[in-house]
């Protein structure tokens, strides 16, 4: 198999129609489908199932994908340090939660550049959990997460501390000298997921067991269309919250009778990458 094929079922995958994949692909329908044969022909296993109207991944198929995304990953990755050494010194794969880019490493990762413009940086936005996945896959050289990776070779450290603060659009007049927690439970409050493990499992605990949220969303720069102009709620670390609250699009609630714990960021990074690591962060 070879790179082309895996785009091909990969694409197939998402579109879910031969038609639309040579579309994007830019190759004729029969093309897309001599491949897939081959391709099923050479792993001796049935990837999709046809119907006439469309096609869709069979359990193996399933499991092939995570495959084949991990080899075109690496391999566009390999490509890219290829071409950048030609050009650059140095190449740094920076992996980064949305959260703590824009909170805290955005304005560092800059001065950095600006001081080692010899160097070419890769920056990948993603959960922490994907993150540490992708670092142990040697897909990232650094990453700044919500979680320590407590492996051996692995150097974690704390990068940084943030506060919690709840939230409202500016143009909300509620609860402008404070909220309780019985009244906060009665809002729309949106659930961000974004720091998992304990912060998360404090603010769910805030709420009556098996609380429906009206809405749950795993990263809390998603969360800004939901609560921007409207009457909702949701807790966001202070640091990225401050930028909102200062172009006046936000508004910070005090909290009367309840209060919230600290968020713990980390770096982590192979041992052998420590210097690197403390370059970033100077």
């Amino acid at each position: 198999m070879d790179v082309q094929t895996l785009e091909t079922f990969i694409t197939l995958a998402d579109t879910k129609s031969f038609t639309k994949t040579a579309n994007q692909l830019f190759v004729a329908q029969s093309t897309v489908t001599n491949r897939i044969n081959e391709l099923e022909k050479e792993l001796k296993l049935r990837l999709f199932l046809r119907t006439n109207r469309s096609v869709k991944l069979t359990t193996q198929g399933e499991r092939f994908r995570i495959y084949a995304e991990k080899v075109l990953s690496l391999t566009e990755s390999t490509l890219a340090e290829m071409s950048a050494e030609q050009r650059f010194d140095e190449h740094i794969r920076i992996g980064s939660a949305d959260s703590i880019y824009e909170g805290h490493l955005a304005p560092q990762i800059k001065a950095f550049k600006d001081k080692h413009p010899e160097t070419s940086l890769k920056i990948s936005i993603g959960l922490s959990n994907h993150l540490l996945e992708q670092l142990q896959e040697d897909l990232l050289d650094v990453v700044f997460v919500y979680i320590p990776l407590k492996k051996a070779s692995y150097h974690s450290t704390l990068f940084k501390q943030d506060k919690l603060v709840l939230v409202t659009d500016i143009g909300n007049k509620k609860y402008r000298r404070g909220i309780t927690r019985d009244q906060l439970i009665e809002e729309n409050y949106l659930m961000c997921n974004f720091a998992l493990q304990d912060v998360g499992q404090y603010i769910r605990k805030l709420f009556p067991r098996f609380h429906q949220f009206e809405l749950e969303i795993d990263d809390c720069m998603k969360i800004m269309p939901y609560l921007l102009g409207k009457d909702n709620y949701t807790f966001l670390p202070k640091d990225m919250a401050d930028a909102y609250i200062k172009d006046k699009k936000l508004r910070e609630i005090p909290l009367i009778d309840f209060d919230t714990p600290i968020i713990n960021s980390y770096i982590v990074c192979k041992e052998s990458q420590k210097e690197l690591m403390a370059q970033l962060v100077s």
